[in-house]
């Protein structure tokens, strides 16, 4: 009898629902991409500096050694109640933040604009009880806004060793929230969605973390901050070519930006946000709160 070739089909891999950072190109894609917009933009300068910020944080992370995670014990416990391993706000952070400011602020002492060059150089000489009160307000969402013009800076600082700390992690080990609109590594609120390319992501949502830039799915047409799929719409600018669109909510009256890799495959969650600021105007004028931060932008515009 004469054999016949089994047809076999190999199960389809599942969609990874979280996606921890890629250190090795994240920084790096995002200053390129901010010096890309940059070009004749009304905010081109501005843009250009957030390109050499991002660049130095790329170049910081790769002098970062490892650095220390939980225990065993701390990471499980927090894994059992449902809580971010790595919750900002409460994590003893690891010193090497202050070394990444530090850096930061030689890296761009030349190149940054007048007014920023004073922060910068207050920044160096502050102490570390000063840099850790920065850090806190900041990680707990109660800015002063007396710090406005520091806090771009200590939040590029904390994004490279939060970032850096999520992709020690093994995401087999990590579950989506109770509370989807917050991050599992880090429990940060997101600065914007992505609807993605890939194999086995496409046309998929992940919400991108404002903080440790680890990202993760969330249901499409549903409202990130209430869950409802009853109220919600899309708006853009004219200009945008349908890749960057606010999502508002009628329910919590809220929005967050939502970027889509078909229409731009360069498109970055933190950088295309601030380069249209005015949907930010639109949406905010409709009576819309935003969501999540984007902690680059707090102060940025002041001096």
């Amino acid at each position: 009898m004469q054999n016949q070739p089994i047809d076999f089909h190999p199960p389809a891999e599942e969609a990874a629902p979280i996606l921890l950072p890629v250190t090795t190109s994240l920084f790096a894609d995002r200053a390129d991409r901010f010096a890309r917009l940059a070009d004749n933009h009304s905010l081109g300068e501005w843009l250009s500096f957030l390109s050499r910020i991002s660049q130095a944080q790329h170049e910081i992370m790769r002098g970062l050694p490892p650095l220390p995670l939980p225990d065993d014990v701390a990471l499980e416990q927090a894994r059992i109640h449902g809580m971010p391993p790595l919750n900002a706000s409460s994590l003893q952070r690891p010193v090497a933040w202050r070394f990444a400011l530090q850096q930061l602020a030689q890296r761009l002492d030349t190149e940054a604009p007048d007014a920023a060059q004073g922060t910068l150089k207050n920044l160096f000489a502050a102490s570390d009880d000063e840099l850790e009160r920065l850090a806190d307000m900041l990680l707990k969402g109660e800015p002063d806004m007396a710090c406005a013009s520091q806090l771009p800076f200590v939040a590029a600082a904390l994004q490279v060793v939060f970032t850096q700390l999520a992709s020690q992690l093994d995401a087999s080990h990590l579950q989506k929230l109770d509370s989807h609109g917050v991050c599992p590594c880090c429990g940060s609120l997101p600065v914007a969605s992505v609807v993605r390319l890939g194999a086995t992501i496409n046309n998929l949502r992940y919400l991108h973390c404002s903080l440790c830039n680890t990202e993760w799915n969330a249901s499409r047409a549903t409202c990130t901050t209430c869950d409802t799929d009853k109220a919600v719409a899309l708006h853009e600018i004219e200009g945008s070519k349908g890749a960057v669109r606010a999502e508002t909510c009628d329910a919590c009256k809220s929005y967050l930006k939502i970027v889509y890799q078909e229409k731009d495959p360069k498109v970055d969650p933190v950088a295309d946000d601030l380069a249209t600021l005015p949907l930010d105007m639109l949406v905010d004028e409709a009576g819309y709160e935003r969501s999540g931060p984007n902690l680059l932008l707090i102060g940025a515009h002041s001096g």
